[in-house]
């Protein structure tokens, strides 16, 4: 089961600025929340949180006061609060109410506390509080070093930052584990490409571009490199078919705004 939200890209240039941020409940934090009846309760207000959030938190906080299945039924209530806070657009709070489920956890749940946080340095990141982000998803990849969602999530905290050699080495270590992943090579494409590594940004982005042809993220970001390297021409056809590819999407929005201004630069 899972959330996606879109962050608003701040920044339309750099193409892993414009990924979606999903939020992961993976099965092994569903099946440690949800036991027997309170399963089903819970898997309801997590889908009711994306569609009505405001309403969602409301019985969600009635349902923490009930205290209905013990502790545990407490947790779910608890996460689905969070997960509707976020929907919400109230990362912070929510983080703060990820991290305090964490805290109350026994010890021995590892890949449940790293779920949860990998979740809170989502929406600390969301809610631009790089710092506390970042050292949330590191206390996560203590519990689960080879999370390769949680390696991205960090190259992305600190690509976000500034700090583009670490993230480079964060999305290094995702693709040895996930070789497979075409968005991995364009989030380090992203990260060289502000680092000046032309050549190393085009090799990423092409390799990512043959294992995905269809990739927006991949086309932006290679229209990018075009631009900077003398083809306008490419850059153009590159971000038309990106746009087409995520309409009403940051990626797209970024793709469009760039065509502009290219058309706009050549009148």
């Amino acid at each position: 089961m899972f959330y996606s939200l879109y962050r608003r890209c701040k920044r339309p240039l750099l193409a892993l600025l414009c990924a979606p941020v999903v939020f992961l409940a993976p099965a092994v934090a569903v099946a440690q929340l949800g036991q027997a009846s309170d399963e089903a309760r819970y898997r309801s207000c997590l889908e009711n949180a994306r569609v009505a959030p405001e309403d969602t938190f409301e019985q969600a906080s009635a349902w923490i006061g009930e205290g209905s299945g013990g502790k545990q039924g407490s947790e779910n209530a608890r996460h689905c609060a969070a997960m509707a806070l976020i929907e919400m657009g109230h990362y912070g709070e929510a983080a703060r109410r990820l991290e305090g489920i964490v805290q109350d956890l026994p010890a021995d749940k590892l890949a449940f506390q790293s779920a949860l946080l990998a979740q809170a340095g989502q929406a600390w990141l969301l809610a631009g509080d790089l710092e506390r982000a970042y050292g949330v998803q590191t206390a996560a990849l203590k519990a689960t070093p080879d999370d390769v969602e949680l390696l991205v999530d960090r190259g992305i905290t600190l690509a976000s930052a500034g700090h583009f050699k670490d993230s480079v080495l964060d999305f290094t270590r995702a693709f040895t584990l996930a070789p497979e992943r075409a968005d991995v090579l364009v989030y380090r494409a992203s990260a060289y490409r502000q680092m000046s590594e032309t050549g190393l940004a085009k090799a990423d982005v092409e390799s990512a571009l043959q294992k995905d042809p269809n990739n927006p993220e991949g086309l932006l970001e290679r229209g990018i490199l075009r631009r900077l390297t003398g083809d306008p021409d490419g850059a153009r056809d590159d971000w038309v078919r990106a746009a087409e590819l995520a309409e009403g999407t940051p990626t797209g929005d970024a793709a469009q705004a760039n065509i502009e201004r290219l058309d706009l630069k050549a009148d």
